[in-house]
C-alpha cells in the first residue's frame, strides 16, 4: 500500500427511480440540489461537505437493490426536527441514545435508502 496516497473525501452514489421527485425531497430536507448538466438522470445532493450522488436507474428495486448510508452530524434532534417538518414521505425514526455513545435515528426514503444519522450522544 502507498502510505503516500491519502483518500481525500467520498461521495456514495444512490440509485433512485425518479431523479426529479428524489432531488426535491433532498431540498426539501435541507440539502442544495442540482441535476447533472451533462447527464439528466445524475444529480447532486450537498450539505455543507457533504455530497451524495443521485443516479436515476430504471432497474432500481427498492426491496433488492437499496443502499444505506450514515450521516454524522452536529446535532441528530435537529436534523430529525428539521426533517419531521420537511413532511417527505417514507419511514422517519425518532432519535435515540445508543450504547456506544451517539444520538441517532433513521429514515428510509421510497427509494429504499437507509439514511442514519448521528451525533456525539448526550
Amino acid at each position: 500500500m502507498n502510505t503516500q496516497v491519502r483518500m481525500l473525501d467520498v461521495a456514495p452514489v444512490i440509485p433512485v427511480r425518479d431523479l426529479k421527485a428524489a432531488l426535491d425531497r433532498y431540498r426539501a430536507l435541507g440539502f442544495s440540489v442540482r441535476q447533472a448538466d451533462e447527464d439528466h438522470r445524475y444529480g447532486f445532493a450537498d450539505w455543507g461537505p457533504v455530497s451524495l450522488h443521485l443516479t436515476q436507474w430504471d432497474e432500481h428495486d427498492p426491496a433488492r437493490t437499496g443502499a444505506a448510508i450514515y450521516l454524522y452530524v452536529s446535532d441528530a434532534d435537529a436534523v430529525h426536527a428539521q426533517w419531521t417538518n420537511a413532511d417527505v414521505p417514507g419511514r422517519l425514526g425518532e432519535p435515540t441514545g445508543t450504547p456506544y455513545g451517539l444520538r441517532e435515528f433513521a429514515y428510509v426514503d421510497p427509494d429504499g435508502t437507509l439514511h442514519r444519522v448521528g451525533s456525539p450522544g448526550v
